[in-house]
């Protein structure tokens, strides 16, 4: 059966989950290079573009946009914040956060000085398709599979007949944890998840937390490079 034939609830479900479900397929897979994660976000846009979940939402609404803006400023701020130099004078503060707040737990790391994204190792080309996968691609990805999916469906399978303002706290913070153990900092994870899932209520609007994790992964991304801090990529 061709997927133009599918139920159409298989298609909405479909069409939500499938890029989300290449991109970790992808991150196994491929290898950690720039070459590979431009592979990753490539592969991932097109079946996002083809996917096209956007579709069965309302347009963007531009009175939402200085929140949504706010939030990912904010997101930015709270992912770096434990990882600033500031915590070298309370060096106890910072080996705690290293061993609890960051994958796997109780394996501290030292900070990565080198990165296969790096300019001076990839070129330029790929550090930009490194910066724009990541604040273009994923971060639509993941809010139309966390917040416009996911939460919802734990609320009722028919998830778009779901009102996007209503608050179910077992649905929402379980959306919140597995968010934040998507990603390898996931204390920080878990406050974004909360912060981009308290938009999405707030607004009723999918295009708010969209926004506000593409500002925040762009600006995240536009630090790592004007500072080297390649932790984060």
């Amino acid at each position: 059966m061709s997927l133009s034939t599918l139920p159409s609830r298989t298609r909405v479900l479909f069409d939500h989950i499938a890029p989300f479900v290449a991109w970790l397929l992808l991150m196994e897979l491929l290898p950690r290079t720039a070459w590979a994660y431009a592979v990753r976000a490539a592969v991932c846009l097109g079946l996002f573009l083809w996917c096209r979940p956007w579709r069965y939402y309302p347009r963007p609404a531009p009175r939402h946009l200085p929140l949504a803006l706010a939030v990912g400023v904010l997101v930015c701020v709270v992912w770096i914040l434990p990882e600033l130099p500031l915590w070298q004078s309370w060096p106890a503060v910072e080996q705690f956060y290293r061993q609890w707040g960051i994958m796997p737990p109780w394996s501290a790391t030292a900070p990565v000085t080198e990165s296969p994204f790096a300019p001076a190792t990839a070129g330029w080309t790929l550090t930009m398709a490194r910066l724009l996968g990541s604040a273009l691609v994923i971060a639509a990805i993941e809010e139309f599979f966390w917040r416009g999916f996911l939460y919802r469906w734990l609320i009722e399978r028919d998830f778009l007949q779901v009102d996007p303002g209503r608050y179910l706290a077992w649905a929402f913070w379980l959306t919140v944890l597995l968010f934040g153990l998507e990603h390898d900092r996931w204390l920080v994870g878990m406050a974004a998840g909360a912060a981009y899932g308290w938009l999405y209520l707030r607004t009723r609007d999918l295009w708010a937390p969209i926004c506000a994790h593409v500002v925040t992964n762009f600006l995240l991304g536009l630090y790592v490079l004007l500072m080297g801090a390649w932790d984060f990529w």
